[in-house]
Parts: C-alpha cells; structure tokens; sequence
C-alpha cells in the first residue's frame, strides 16, 4: 500500500468542545453529552479512575507526550472517542490529530498525538485504542469491499448483525470506510424475511399489502426472496426494494434482468472478498454484508509512550 496524502493534522485544546475532534467528511452519530456518557462507562469499566499500577508508580505532576501509531495499513474510525477518553481523564490534555475518520493510512502513521498528565495517558490507553481499534477494524474491511467492487455502480451496505449497545458507531465506522447502511434499527424500514412469510402461509402479496397498510408514507417495503419466483411475486405486490438472498450468480443476474429496474435490488448471503466483484457486475444496487461487523479484526494500532515533558 502506498502511503495515502493525509490532511493537515489539527490541534485540539483543552478549549475547544469534543466536536472539533469529529472528522470533517463524516457526521458522528452522538452528541457531546452521548458521547462523554459512553465513553465514561468504557472507562468506569476499566476503573480508569483506579489505575493501582499507574497510581503507585507515577507521580501526579509527571507530563509526558504519546502517539497513536498504526502497525498495518487501514481506514480510521474512532477519532472522537479515542481524545474523548484522554480528555475525561486530563481536562486539560492537547491532542494534534493526524488522520481524521475516513483516512486511509499506511503501516507506520501517525494518528494522534497526546501531551498532558502521564498517569491519564496511560490510565486512557486501552479503553482509547479498544475503541480505534475495533471502529477502525470495521472501517478498514468495509473500504476493501469499496474497493473490489469500484466501477460497478453496486453499494456496499451493513446489516444489522452488530454488536448490542455499539449499533451507531458500528454503521458509523461502515460509512468511514465508504460504505452505506443498511436499515438503522426495525422502525426504520419494512424488510419482510422468510419467517414472516411463513406466519402468512408463503403469501407474498399479502404480506406487501399489510405492510403497505400498516407502514407511514414514504417507509420502504423490502421482500427477501429465495428464488426467481418470489422475486417475481414480489415485483407484482409493488414491493419497493427485493432482496436476493443465497442466489448464484448466474441466478442474481437472470433476476435482475427480470427485475428491470423497477425496484431496488440487493443481493446478500455469503458474500466475501472474492465473490463479492462478480455479484456486483450482475447488475444489483446494494450488496450487504453481515460481516462488515461481525467478522471484522481489529486494526493494529498501539500507543507510543515517549520521553516525560
């Protein structure tokens, strides 16, 4: 991987709100007083507070500069979270920013850099790179299905097969790595699976028109289908969106040509890094992929604790 351009790193002061520490490209999904209570909580967890090593062995005006350093070439994700915990445990810590969310970065980058209380950096350590490593993790998986699929005109989308509590930071970290999301929660969209086909007796039409009833204007009906005639059935109740789900290809490209653009068609199941170009050159519009996060490996990131100030 060659080394990307990053930005121009930033400065962010004991002055300035935890919003400046958001990527410019990216909207974070919480607020400042959201984003302070979940990290506090990955803190109290830790008993960042409690640190018995950290207290014995360091004296409290000792300060001291860090920097975050990724060991191998990824997206960011994370950023946000990462300052928001050395600042709880220093009010008045600067951090420079490196690389932003969304930044792709080699093996070797700098992406933060700490000055303040060396107790707080080293008590924040593991809750701050937990985070960076998992979001970024996410990020960096989702940017290499980007990136196989680039020239399709198909859209890499996430699931909801994430981790309980983490859901919006999860679909955050999809979105730093270019990818899109899928539905946000259950009231968000209509998706009717196989399992509520079956509590209506297989009954395609009848599923789409109570949907349709039930559902406020504008809400998306999506059918997943596991075969062409399904998909046909689906078509014909007006289903707005039809998910192709464990097709081959062969099967994918004969429904979309059948389909003919008169709904949104996405393709899902086993999709991986190697199967994942030929589903797109199909012809779908959305490609989802559960393991965007809950397979994805934490990025190799560490903290370089350097010469006290």
């Amino acid at each position: 991987m060659t080394a990307p351009h990053l930005p121009r790193a930033r400065t962010i002061t004991p002055h300035q709100g935890t919003a400046v520490a958001r990527g410019d490209r990216l909207r974070f999904p919480l607020d400042d007083a959201a984003l302070e209570a979940v990290v506090r909580a990955s803190l109290d967890e830790d008993h960042a507070f409690e640190d018995l090593t950290t207290l014995a062995t360091v004296r409290s005006e000792r300060r001291a500069h860090a920097g975050i350093v990724a060991r191998q070439p990824g997206t960011i994700a994370g950023i946000p979270l990462a300052v928001t915990a050395f600042r709880l445990l220093d009010p008045h810590v600067t951090i420079r920013v490196d690389a932003d969310d969304g930044t792709a970065v080699s093996a070797g980058t700098q992406v933060l850099r700490i000055a303040g209380s060396a107790r707080a950096i080293l008590s924040a350590e593991r809750v701050a790179l937990n985070w960076l490593q998992r979001l970024s993790g996410i990020a960096t998986l989702t940017a290499r299905y980007v990136a196989a699929i680039r020239g399709t005109g198909a859209v890499i989308v996430d699931t909801r097969k994430t981790t309980p509590g983490w859901r919006q930071l999860e679909k955050y970290a999809v979105r730093a790595g270019g990818g899109g999301n899928h539905r946000a929660h259950l009231a968000s969209a209509i998706l009717i699976k196989d399992n509520h086909l079956a509590a209506v007796d297989g009954d395609v039409a009848l599923a789409v028109q109570r949907s349709r009833a039930f559902a406020p204007r504008g809400v998306r009906v999506e059918v997943e289908c596991d075969t062409a005639e399904q998909a046909d059935a689906a078509l014909s109740a007006r289903a707005d969106a039809i998910l192709l789900d464990n097709m081959s290809v062969d099967d994918l490209r004969a429904c979309v040509e059948r389909i003919a653009g008169r709904a949104l068609v996405e393709a899902s199941g086993g999709v991986t890094l190697e199967t994942v170009r030929a589903i797109a050159e199909t012809g779908v519009d959305w490609i989802s992929v559960g393991a965007l996060t809950h397979s994805a490996r934490a990025l190799d990131l560490s903290l370089e604790f350097e010469t006290p100030l």
